[in-house]
């Protein structure tokens, strides 16, 4: 046979070493002896046992849209996936990242042996521990501070963590408040704007099935937008009965390039055109004058007031669009009222002016009566995975009573004021500047070298060095960036081996949450952080361990959903078991505003200036508003109305000495406004089967895409002499206003990257995805044929199809792996909120 055939038809059995022994994890290293070879499983396959596979409810993880499906198990193996047509989201529906998640499960470079470090801290030598001495390792670290009085030393960074129940737990047990996360890189801007003019929710859930008019401003909806598989699906429905997308983007994405009309504006003008579009919808009396009267917090002539500087001919000036177009598309969309809607996403909330470009967007929706509407900006119906429905067992640990600037950085008050958002791109550079001392680091599923801005430099920095991060345990997958920078790693089961509640913003508008469980069981000594964190918090003694009076994290999610009523003649566990999903048995979730309390909900309550309120917890709490002698619901802003006014705002910005007069004014970030003819704006984005760095060493997501060119406009390409496939060189410089703003062109970085020259970009913009460019995470990450690495960390079986059918290695001729486009770009918080501003960095470029 030879090595082609052997390929297709084969697998190896490699020798691993033995408890305790030594092996290097540093490129280059002795690959792995072959001791015997065995049948590949060419017989499991899907095709082949469709008739007889168990299938199990589960939800996919591979993005943040948590779609429902049905895992494919024959004989212990994971064969694929299916949708769950149970799931009132998705609806049996999945995307290309579902299906590629399954090669997660065995990929022969995944960690599942704990190892501890041996070498210096990023030389790659680790040693084979078991469980057992990782527990206890972890554990003495972290009691070292309890006993000395500063739990806050000990910190948690997370990734996509769905275990918030039992982290948040932990962390809360110890006493320590220092839980860090990735929201401020991903969407606080966004969040923050609806939770300051709608205040129900963070994250709205559009009608698209009953909608007429869609403006969308920066989502790219059919890739990576949050819940955008259902909302595709939904959006379908809704263009078959006539529905119109309007697209604002810098860039011609999937979805820009499949909607009826797309504007490419100057990155950050799109507050500027909604707030013009407002002024037409105002001078023209398109208007819901009903609406802004009995729910918006300020009058229609302080709404004329506000509007009227920011004209059609500002906003082209401003944006580069035309003002008959701006014009055009106010009209339309007021027009189709209320089965209209007007939202955003990465592109117009990651800047500087983010928060504020956002709350203009979604001020058009008032302004035309379609909140919470039929086909228009709904929300609610979303059910929290920590919903009384499903209580935590009691005891419950209490709530540290302080913070620290780690996690609730001062200068960003808005960030924790609604969900935990933080501004964790922050954290190293406060770490390596000695602002906040900690010992031990525990981080989960989270590759900040990689992804962070400034990462590969700052972030790396920090985690090699011992004097900053004294000790650091990471739970992982693969062997990442960020272990790789470890003292310890915990070989972490992947989402088809664990349990989890789950929740989402409901696009039937019902509430529902989903069933994460099992499909398979961790192989070797893998084992859910869950897990590993009960039995730390376990040998950690009283007081920690009272709170974890439960044998697993299995047990846990049984008991909390114990409380749930029967269902079929089952328990809510075993009916989320057999199901998947509990959706609960209400009508859709339209105007939830304008609910009629109930005797019952009023019980206790008072009123004072219109707001109704109860006393919670020694407060009071709002709970409605009085509107012609009814209680109502309302919305849950301060002023239980649709706030286009934020006193929030005005009251955050004051304590900061900003100027702010709480309307969403549109001020373009300094960098932007003073941009220089040779300088361009370079934005970032994501493909549709590629998640922030998780995805990367998933075969056949990495296959789909391993590449990413810069986007560069061909005009803009032809006066630099730069052609398709050309390499050009693109040097960043920090901002001009914020977190060390410079007037001098302080260079971050400079990358060299080949273009792909396109009309389907702003002319002044170029835009470069990110999740590639690693340096871990195996060969498929890193695009690199040849012999698995020996390392004791590693299951014992390889993949021939990674020796040699790595087709874009490189070495064969191939694009290679990517470029990582982090290290350029710069640490760039928004004022109050703290959102990182991927899209303001200014640069220049020269061909090589």
């Amino acid at each position: 046979m030879n090595r082609r055939d052997f390929i297709k038809t084969s697998a190896i059995t490699i020798a691993t070493l033995q408890l305790g022994d030594v092996i290097s994890l540093t490129p280059g290293a002795q690959a792995a002896e072959i001791v015997n070879i065995k049948s590949f499983l060419t017989a499991q396959t899907l095709a082949k046992n469709i008739k007889d596979i168990e299938k199990i409810p589960s939800v996919c993880l591979n993005c943040s849209s948590v779609c429902g499906m049905n895992v494919l198990v024959k004989d212990g193996k994971v064969l694929g996936v299916e949708g769950n047509l149970n799931d009132p989201n998705s609806q049996g529906k999945l995307c290309a990242k579902a299906h590629g998640g399954v090669s997660a499960i065995d990929y022969p470079e995944r960690i599942v042996y704990p190892l501890k470090r041996v070498g210096k801290r990023g030389e790659g030598l680790w040693q084979r521990i078991t469980m057992e001495e990782a527990y206890d390792t972890i554990a003495k670290k972290i009691k070292k501070n309890l006993d000395a009085g500063k739990p806050e030393q000990v910190v948690f960074h997370q990734g996509r963590n769905k275990m918030g129940d039992i982290t948040g737990r932990f962390m809360d047990a110890i006493g320590s408040p220092v839980v860090l996360n990735h929201r401020g890189l991903c969407s606080s801007n966004k969040r923050a704007a609806n939770y300051t003019t709608i205040g129900d929710t963070s994250w709205e859930t559009l009608d698209a099935a009953e909608c007429k008019y869609l403006l969308n401003f920066g989502s790219n909806f059919f890739e990576t937008h949050q819940g955008g598989l259902p909302l595709l699906k939904r959006f379908v429905e809704g263009k078959r009965k006539g529905l119109k997308l309007v697209t604002f983007d810098t860039r011609l994405s999937n979805t820009a390039g499949r909607s009826d009309e797309w504007f490419a504006p100057f990155p950050s003008s799109e507050g500027a055109i909604a707030l013009a579009m407002a002024n037409v919808i105002v001078e023209k009396k398109l208007y819901d004058k009903e609406f802004i009267d009995e729910w918006c917090n300020t009058s229609l002539d302080e709404i004329k007031e506000f509007v009227k500087p920011y004209t059609p001919k500002y906003a082209s000036e401003v944006s580069g669009l035309s003002e008959e177009d701006i014009v055009r598309v106010a009209i339309e969309f007021a027009s189709a009222a209320p089965a209209c809607a007007a939202f955003t996403n990465r592109g117009s909330q990651a800047h500087q002016n983010g928060l504020n470009n956002d709350r203009s967007v979604i001020i058009l929706n008032a302004l035309v009566g379609s909140i919470g509407k039929k086909g228009g900006y709904a929300f609610g119906g979303s059910k929290s995975k920590s919903h009384k429905s499903f209580p935590m067992p009691s005891p419950i640990p209490p709530k540290p009573k302080f913070t620290t600037d780690l996690e609730d950085p001062r200068l960003y008050p808005l960030s924790n004021k609604w969900q935990k958002m933080r501004v964790s791109h922050l954290a190293f550079d406060k770490l390596k500047n000695k602002e906040q001392q900690i010992d031990v680091y525990i981080s989960y599923t989270i590759s900040a070298p990689q992804t962070w801005p400034e990462g590969p430099s700052v972030t790396v920095d920090v985690l090699k060095d011992e004097s900053v991060i004294p000790f650091h345990a990471c739970s992982d997958v693969v062997y990442s960036e960020m272990a790789h920078y470890a003292d310890i790693i915990l070989p972490d089961a992947t989402y088809f081996e664990r349990f989890t509640i789950e929740g989402r913003n409901a696009y039937e508008l019902i509430p529902y949450f989903a069933l994460r469980q099992p499909a398979i069981q961790p192989p070797y000594e893998c084992e859910n952080l869950a897990d590993t964190l009960i039995k730390i918090a376990q040998r950690l003694g009283k007081p920690v361990s009272k709170y974890f009076a439960f044998d697993s994290y299995e047990e846990f999610i049984k008991l909390r959903l114990s409380t749930l009523p029967k269902r079929e003649g089952l328990s809510g566990f075993e009916y989320m078991k057999k199901h998947g999903v509990w959706v609960e048995d209400k009508e859709k979730n339209y105007e939830s505003y304008d609910k009629v309390l109930s005797k019952k909900q009023l019980e206790g309550s008072f009123v004072k200036d219109g707001i109704i309120y109860v006393v919670d917890k020694d407060k009071n709490k709002a709970i409605g508003i009085m509107k012609n002698g009814v209680a109502r619901r309302g919305l849950k802003t301060p002023s239980r109305k649709f706030e286009i006014y934020s006193s929030t705002i005005e009251n955050t910005a004051k304590s900061l000495n900003i100027k702010d007069d709480g309307f969403p004014h549109f001020e373009m970030p300094a960098s932007l406004k003073e941009i220089k003819e040779d300088e361009l704006v370079l934005t970032t984005f994501k493909w549709n089967v590629h998640t922030q760095a998780r995805t990367t060493s998933q075969k056949y997501l990495t296959e789909i895409v391993h590449d990413n060119p810069v986007w560069i406009n061909s005009e803009t390409a032809k006066k630099l002499n730069i052609k398709d496939g050309d390499y050009m060189e693109i040097t960043t410089y920090r901002p001009k206003s914020g977190f060390r703003a410079s007037l001098k062109d302080e260079v971050v970085g400079t990358m060299s990257v080949k273009a792909h020259v396109t009309q389907g970009i702003h002319p002044q913009v170029i835009a470069m995805s990110n999740s590639l460019g690693m340096n871990f995470g195996g060969r498929i990450a890193k695009g690199t044929n040849g012999d698995k690495q020996n390392i004791t960390g590693f299951s014992k079986d390889d993949d021939l199809e990674l020796d040699g059918n790595i087709w874009w290695d490189k070495k064969f001729g191939g694009a290679g792996n990517g470029f990582n486009p982090n290290h350029i770009i710069p640490i760039n918080p928004a004022p109050m909120v703290g959102m990182q501003a991927w899209n303001d960095t200014v640069c220049r470029i020269r061909k090589v």
